[in-house]
């Protein structure tokens, strides 16, 4: 292994990375470096260093994992655009058939008197006529999903 010590500042240069990185990797100990006379010094190989190789191919493979994730998830954001879209359409499509759904004013008033059907004692739309004379529209008329309770 050919190299030479050099102090912080030409390693920053020729490592082509700011003083401080430089510190911050020898502190970490992927750079090796030695403490001479109160100034740092580190070891330099063939103008990049064992360290600065092994980040250098850890930081491609960081790249390479954050661009396969970037894809994934803009992928993922395609599906979930086109679920959405879809979703629009269908609620659109409904809200447009709703006025067809509801029931007409005209079936929906029911006569003033109970039909032929309607005798007392009989279960006319989910109610118990006791008195016919008591029965009004207002009583028919309930919500479509009382029905089933």
């Amino acid at each position: 292994m050919t190299g030479r010590w050099v102090d912080l500042r030409e390693a920053a240069e020729l490592l082509d990375a700011s003083t401080e990185a430089v510190r911050k990797r020898a502190a970490r100990g992927s750079l090796r470096s030695d403490r001479q006379n109160g100034r740092v010094l580190v070891w330099v190989d063939e103008g990049r260093t064992e360290g600065g190789r092994e980040a250098e191919v850890e930081g491609s493979a960081l790249l390479a994992a954050k661009d396969e994730t970037i894809a994934i998830l803009q992928e993922q954001l395609r599906e979930e655009r086109e679920a959405r879209r879809r979703a629009d359409t269908l609620l659109a499509r409904f809200m447009d058939q709703l006025p067809a759904l509801e029931p007409s004013q005209e079936a929906s008033q029911e006569p003033s008197e109970p039909s032929q059907g309607a005798a007392e004692g009989q279960v006319v739309h989910g109610h118990a006529n006791a008195d016919p004379g008591s029965y009004s529209a207002s009583s028919q008329r309930r919500p479509w999903w009382r029905f089933w309770s």
